[in-house]
């Protein structure tokens, strides 16, 4: 904890020096940079992230920071921090928000506890029935859900550059098949600490017990829980298939990785970087979203191959979840705590899946 809380104190201070323009080298960045950004000065930014090596999450965050470099000429030096570096999502958020990280790169879930009208993406299934391309639009086009959304963000003291997804979900792995909803009564899963999501495992018979991730695997080796649900490259990264037989396509809940920036910084940034900012996150969102695809369906090939036993789930049984009572009042408790979102975010997909 001292070695992390002492590298943040040098990588703030670098990055307070490098965005007031005292970093080094800047004759020779000048040389490379073009246009727009030719005569501003250089800037040094963090960027860190949680996820797993190899995950989509950390490609993305990777991407993004290597396309911001070439847009900018190398003007903007990204200093990145994968993989948990300077600590856990909630870690990495606060730190965002104190200002010693600059932009962070996580899954949405942990963000509830900053900014409750992220909990939107707590209704389970809402996006199951959808393809990339439309849930895509929704949440990074010109629509009330991305306005609300990037509103909450700023309100909240950070700058939402966007969401990366495509039609990949959270997946279910247990000790026991998992083939109609009545299996699901009374197996422990362990879920993130996010009431909502713990509500809903609690709806359809289950019972949710959170867990700090590094104590999944031990706990699922000595029975204190019997399943999990994550990404399937997150399952295959943590070896989960070692200790569990059965991996379960529930599509509960979207894998979504969002970018955010601290906003005082990014308000600080020429509009020349912000523009650049816009830019790197799209050209990163047009080459990761094909890669998520194709990421999931190797994962779960693997996980077959290691010996997992697959589950799809058709129409009939997504549709007999949702309509049950108990996820229905779920689905009322969200909407009350995004004040409304979740049904403009059900009206949105809907209309933009017509289009």
């Amino acid at each position: 904890m001292e070695k992390r809380k002492w590298k943040l104190m040098v990588l703030a201070v670098c990055s307070a020096l490098a965005i007031s323009g005292c970093a080094s080298n800047e004759s020779e960045k000048k040389e490379t940079a073009t246009g727009e950004y030719a005569d501003l000065k250089s800037i040094e930014i963090i960027l860190a992230d949680s996820a797993a090596k190899g995950a989509a999450g950390e490609q993305f965050d990777r991407a993004f920071a290597e396309k911001l470099e070439k847009i900018t000429g190398g003007k903007i030096k990204v200093d990145f921090h994968p993989n948990g570096d300077l600590g856990n999502d909630i870690d990495l958020i606060r730190q965002m928000k104190n200002g010693d990280i600059d932009l962070v790169g996580s899954q949405i879930a942990p963000w509830v506890s900053f900014i409750p009208e992220t909990a939107v993406f707590d209704l389970p299934m809402v996006f199951s029935k959808y393809d990339g391309d439309t849930i895509n639009t929704v949440l990074n086009g010109n629509t009330k859900i991305k306005e609300a959304l990037s509103g909450a963000y700023q309100k909240a003291g950070f700058e939402l550059l966007g969401i990366e997804q495509n039609a990949t979900y959270r997946l279910a792995t247990s000790n026991r098949a998992l083939n109609k909803l009545e299996d699901y009564r009374g197996i422990k899963i362990r879920t993130m600490e996010n009431k909502n999501h713990m509500k809903f495992w609690s709806a359809i018979g289950a019972e949710p017990t959170p867990l700090a991730f590094g104590e999944v695997y031990i706990s699922l080796q000595n029975g204190t829980i019997d399943a999990e649900e994550n990404a399937a490259d997150t399952i295959l990264g943590a070896n989960f298939q070692e200790v569990q037989k059965y991996l379960t396509c529930t599509n509960h809940i979207l894998y979504a990785n969002q970018l955010s920036m601290n906003k005082a910084k990014y308000d600080a940034l020429a509009p020349a970087y912000k523009k650049a900012m816009k830019l790197a996150f799209e050209a990163a969102l047009k080459e990761m979203r094909p890669k998520m695809a194709n990421i999931d369906k190797e994962y779960k090939g693997k996980l077959k191959e290691k010996g997992m036993i697959v589950t799809e789930y058709d129409k009939p049984f997504f549709d007999q979840v949702l309509a049950l009572d108990s996820i229905k009042e779920l689905y009322k408790e969200i909407d009350q705590q995004v004040n409304g979102l979740g049904t403009t975010l059900q009206e949105e997909l809907e209309n933009y899946a017509k289009k």
